[in-house]
């Protein structure tokens, strides 16, 4: 009885949810989220690790929360997304995968328009306003965050720029003063962000461009296949540093152009999955049904194509990141941004000296993170073909 409901129970398991677990129980993906869940830890919440305005204070009896009145739409928008995937996965049971993710996405956008018009923290700031009040004794109170610098606080206590760590800055100062794990904990947000968002805009022009292009045959798919080709052939490094150039270093900017000549790959993995399904007995069924075409090809075929893309996408997220971080080594990146490869181009300082804990913290982690995504998109592949699967011994 045992076994035939131990059948039952696998029989019924969905194709996603046994990706998931087949993913998650293999060392090197349990390795790559873990690293994952703290970037993005990290990032989210990066105002409440690592700031120099206190979380409150106490002045003349009043009691006020400087870190939440200097909190940035960003801030905002990335807690409330936050909040909505933590909702979302507790209704895990009730969703499916996509329209999860759908509703995540929805919610971040929002969130950021809203944050974009309704928050507007002070322009003026002075970070030694906090050390000065306590020193002279006009502030009666306050607690700090773990890292009590913010990414922008170019501090003066530590003896010279490019100091070594010790107690007051744990993992040393850059060439301007600046707390190096604050601008760590404040730059994953970047690598987050850039890979995620990059990603994001080459997997849904890919899905489209490549949805439309493997379902028609004839003139169409050669035409479509022929423009795929053309615009293969732009070298994306070269046309991202041209675009920074032109129109100056805005991260957003740079998102948009890293995934707008990212998403051929995610097309042509698409085409082959829909070449193979567009003959298949559902598809046939769907056009006999009259249904429309957008619901043939993104509601009946693309969830049985997606596969190969989303292990494609693992990748990509990797790549996105190498190639922000290639800008950021160039001098090419963002300005007053803190930043893993900006921060290692500073590890050789005026005079030759070269700052090892410059090289190692950012190095490192840039390692990690593209270490990590490869390490889930290998597990995933894996996981979803069953010709790559590799079960371990029992």
């Amino acid at each position: 009885m045992s076994e035939i409901n131990l059948t039952t129970a696998v029989s019924d398991e969905s194709f996603s949810r046994r990706v998931i677990r087949d993913t998650i129980r293999r060392r090197g993906a349990q390795f790559g989220l873990c690293w994952v869940v703290i970037v993005a830890v990290s990032g989210i919440f990066a105002p409440f690790l690592a700031n120099s305005h206190p979380y409150w204070m106490v002045v003349a009896g009043e009691v006020s929360s400087p870190l939440i009145a200097h909190l940035e739409w960003a801030d905002v928008a990335l807690l409330v997304t936050f909040g909505a995937a933590v909702v979302v996965w507790l209704l895990r049971d009730c969703l499916s995968g996509f329209r999860a993710i759908g509703i995540i996405s929805v919610v971040g956008v929002i969130a950021s328009g809203i944050s974009l018009l309704t928050v507007s923290p002070p322009e003026a700031v002075v970070f030694d306003q906090y050390r000065v009040g306590l020193a002279n004794g006009d502030i009666e109170s306050a607690v700090f965050a773990p890292v009590a610098f913010s990414p922008t606080d170019r501090s003066r206590d530590a003896p010279v720029p490019l100091s070594a760590p010790g107690a007051l800055h744990w993992m040393g100062t850059d060439a301007d003063g600046a707390d190096v794990m604050s601008r760590m904990i404040h730059a994953s947000r970047i690598a987050l962000a850039i890979g995620l968002v990059a990603t994001g805009i080459a997997f849904v022009i890919g899905v489209l461009y490549g949805g439309v292009m493997g379902f028609f045959a004839g003139w169409v798919e050669i035409l479509m296949m022929r423009f795929l080709e053309i615009f293969e052939s732009i070298p994306q490094l070269f046309l991202v540093i041209t675009v920074v150039a032109f129109f100056g270093r805005n991260i957003y900017l740079i998102m948009v152009v890293i995934g707008v000549t990212s998403w051929p790959g995610y097309a042509r993995f698409l085409r082959a999955e829909f070449l193979k399904l567009r003959k298949q007995d559902f598809v046939q069924a769907a056009e006999a049904c009259g249904l429309p075409l957008w619901s043939i090809l993104f509601r009946h075929m693309l969830p049985n194509g997606v596969a190969p893309l989303l292990v494609a996408a693992s990748f990509g997220i990797a790549s996105a990141i190498l190639t922000e971080a290639v800008l950021s080594f160039l001098g090419l990146g963002l300005v007053d941004e803190p930043s893993w490869a900006a921060m290692l181009n500073q590890a050789v300082g005026p005079g030759g000296t070269f700052a090892v804990w410059l090289a190692t913290y950012p190095g490192l982690a840039i390692f990690l993170t593209v270490f990590a995504y490869n390490l889930i998109g290998e597990a995933l592949r894996d996981a979803i073909d069953p010709h790559l699967e590799q079960r371990p011994n029992p």
